[in-house]
């Protein structure tokens, strides 16, 4: 069991690595959480490992399509990486510690530095579908977090403290991709993302709401895993792809088909933007 008081307790975490040296003993040195449609990323790698979800205690399975849940161990850049394929959402029923399994997990097998993607619907106006959006500041319009049961007192305290233990996007990192993605000629911005629950799309109100609030895009995801790995000291960047216009912003019924669309048209660029993130992940 995990002896970090500002860390959720698991039981199996220690199984969990158990489990996955019994297939890759080298430890990697990034993890790549990647969201809807982006999961071939993990094809760029070299010499890679694939490590079942199944075999690994306590690793939650993802039940949406679009999502596999494995773990992919290679080589990427010169950088030893992970891919966490298959991340699971609060609207599939597991706890929010749970979900956030995954990250404690590869940063128990030894990486120090996240790279989150997602896609997400774009509320900023400027967004169109295919933008790429480096998240600089996050809404967790979820109302929950894998701090919840982590300790109580200084400890509970210190996983919420964005200004005691630094950003929870680095800007550093976050500069130095922007850069990567011009030299590339990318349509990327900055920008601020909401967590929503879901698993249902946003209301019109909802947008609106949002946009007052001032997210640029929303998405059911990353959130967690990034509060997680914030209160375990890594290093995060995120990263969205506007894959469609948010509730009441353009017309017609939005469909997670668009989602998968527009995140395959932008898979090759991602693939040489996601190279370059990790080229320059160290400064």
């Amino acid at each position: 069991m995990h002896s970090d008081p500002t860390v959720y307790d698991d039981e199996d975490l220690d199984a969990a690595v158990a489990a996955v040296r019994h297939y890759v003993e080298t430890p990697p040195e990034m993890a790549l959480i990647l969201g809807s449609g982006l999961g071939r990323l993990a094809e760029a790698a070299r010499d890679t490992t694939v490590v079942p979800a199944p075999e690994i205690p306590g690793y939650p399975e993802s039940t949406v399509e679009g999502h596999h849940g494995q773990l992919v161990f290679g080589t990427l850049e010169d950088t030893r990486v992970v891919f966490v394929q298959g991340r699971v959402h609060l609207y599939e029923g597991y706890p929010v510690q749970q979900i956030a399994m995954p990250v404690r997990l590869v940063h128990a097998l030894g990486a120090e530095r996240m790279l989150v993607t997602n896609s997400a619907g774009g509320i900023n106006r400027t967004f169109s579908p295919g933008t790429l959006m480096f998240i600089t500041g996050h809404l967790n319009m979820a109302f929950a977090s894998p701090s919840v049961g982590a300790g109580t007192g200084p400890a509970r305290q210190r996983a919420g403290d964005d200004a005691g233990r630094g950003a929870f996007y680095d800007p550093a990192w976050t500069h130095r991709a922007e850069q990567v993605a011009l030299d590339l000629g990318l349509d990327a911005r900055r920008g601020t993302y909401a967590w929503t629950l879901g698993p249902s799309y946003e209301t019109k109100a909802e947008v609106r709401a949002l946009a007052h609030l001032g997210a640029d895009a929303v998405g059911m995801s990353t959130v967690p895993e990034v509060i997680q790995a914030h209160q375990l000291g890594m290093t995060v960047l995120g990263l969205s792809t506007i894959t469609n216009p948010a509730a009441g912003l353009a017309a017609g019924a939005l469909d997670h088909d668009d989602v998968l669309e527009v995140s395959e048209r932008v898979r090759g660029d991602l693939m040489e933007l996601v190279r370059g993130i990790v080229r320059v992940a160290e400064g």
